[in-house]
């Protein structure tokens, strides 16, 4: 194992050891580092309490003095050193009330939530690591240190990071961790909507979305998230599909994983969310026909309002709660594959989204059962390949775009008010049918025949 902190880290452990303290870099950089990866952060853990270490380093920074941690500034950098510390009770089910500084680090990696992140490393010393981590490690485990229903009883937002850790990295739960997980699930609602939003969407981007239902069966998604139960125990009777709606939308997030890996991460995040809830409104539309098979007709429509609400719940921001139902709402939808139909879908879904809902669409049909698919790719194929076409010729897809604007029609003797927007539609749907109208003299001229 090759454990590399960096010069600056090294540096302030130095100093530590050099004035005759102990100190390691502790947590999540040692596990990365132990996977071949590049940690986010290094944090130092130390027996020097915390206005030692201020004493020790001209500039430092304090940012948790009651829990022992300093920033001692290195250049522009910083490095948090933190005290070895016991922690107090969790009244609030979140945060100790109050932390005991301990010269023992076998006691601050204790309290620590998994066993691959209570281990610490010093050049000095070594790797210390006292509760399995590197076991754990080689065989994909997530544990909790010690007993996982005192772990998850101080901080329930640890029940959610032992399941984006699992998506992370693969990994499974083990067996009392995840008995203490579902016991315990219920605890989840003292935890802010905010940081919710975060672990859930961590574990939507991840490599391995197919944790969600982990998080079903563990009980985790009752607390936040009902409707994902919902979609896990909606049955899907049709040529169609071959699973679950809930199924179902795990095989095309993992179509994305393996397809759509080089997104930007903006565009990977609303695509995820997106595909996350294109069927939600599934159960609650289902009804059998006469024919014997399952029907949803109007989920997608009844799915923005659904997604709204999650979005919503989860303490979203507007412009991708916007975007996210757009997505939703066409989804399903494929126009007459005729050049003014496809530029009308494109005008009605917005050309900056259209990348990501072709993107859906394709995650969706590669998770549906091979009944038709042909056809259906076909069409995809299609649509896809007409709206690149479009999209080279630089064709105009929204009104803002015509060659002529409110002020054109005013001088024309149209008043402004309502006439001005019933106008300047008429004109785009001129245009859409033949984007060689979109020229100021003709459209100025087609005036004739609208007013």
């Amino acid at each position: 194992m090759l454990i590399k902190p960096p010069d600056n880290v090294r540096k302030v452990i130095a100093k530590l050891q050099d004035n005759g303290y102990e100190a390691y870099v502790v947590g999540g950089c040692v596990r990365d580092s132990y996977l071949g990866l590049c940690p986010n952060d290094w944090d130092i853990t130390t027996n020097a309490r915390p206005e030692q270490v201020k004493s020790l380093f001209r500039r430092t920074v304090d940012i948790g003095m009651q829990h022992g941690t300093v920033k001692v500034m290195t250049g522009s950098d910083g490095v948090e050193v933190t005290t070895y510390r016991i922690d107090g009770k969790y009244d609030d089910g979140r945060h100790p009330n109050d932390v005991t500084f301990t010269s023992d680090l076998g006691e601050d990696l204790r309290r620590r939530d998994f066993t691959i992140n209570a281990m610490a490393y010093s050049d000095k010393t070594g790797l210390v690591d006292l509760f399995g981590g590197i076991d754990d490690l080689k065989s994909g485990v997530i544990r909790a240190v010690g007993d996982p229903e005192e772990r998850f009883s101080e901080d329930a937002l640890r029940i959610l990071r032992a399941l984006r850790f699992s998506a992370r990295f693969g990994y499974d739960i083990e067996e009392k961790t995840g008995q203490a997980i579902y016991k315990l699930a219920p605890t989840l609602s003292v935890i802010s909507a905010e940081r919710i939003r975060d672990e859930l969407e961590k574990l939507v981007c991840s490599d391995h979305p197919d944790r969600l239902r982990r998080a079903y069966e563990l009980g985790i998604t009752k607390v936040f998230f009902p409707e994902w139960d919902r979609m896990m125990e909606c049955e899907q009777l049709t040529p169609h599909h071959y699973t679950d709606v809930g199924d179902h939308t795990i095989a095309a997030i993992e179509y994305a994983v393996h397809n759509f890996g080089d997104l930007c991460e903006s565009d990977n995040r609303v695509l995820r969310l997106a595909i996350l809830l294109h069927d939600i409104a599934k159960p609650v539309k289902k009804f059998r026909g006469d024919d014997g098979a399952d029907h949803f007709a109007g989920h997608p429509e009844e799915g923005v309002t659904m997604a709204e609400d999650v979005l919503r719940r989860l303490k979203y921001d507007n412009n991708t709660i916007s975007v996210v139902k757009r997505l939703v709402r066409y989804h399903d939808d494929t126009p007459e594959l005729t050049y003014p139909q496809v530029r009308r879908f494109i005008a009605d879904v917005g050309l900056s989204g259209m990348d990501n809902l072709i993107r859906l669409k394709y995650a969706d049909l590669y998770a549906h059962s091979d009944y038709k698919r042909e056809e259906k790719l076909q069409r995809l194929e299609g649509l896809d390949a007409m709206y690149r076409r479009i999209v080279e010729d630089r064709d105009c897809l929204s009104v803002k775009d015509l060659a002529v604007n409110g002020n054109d029609l005013i001088e024309r003797g149209i008043k402004p008010g309502p006439d001005i927007g019933r106008v300047l539609d008429a004109l785009f749907e001129i245009v859409l049918d033949d984007p060689g109208m979109n020229d100021r003299h003709i459209l100025l001229d087609a005036l004739n025949g609208i007013i």
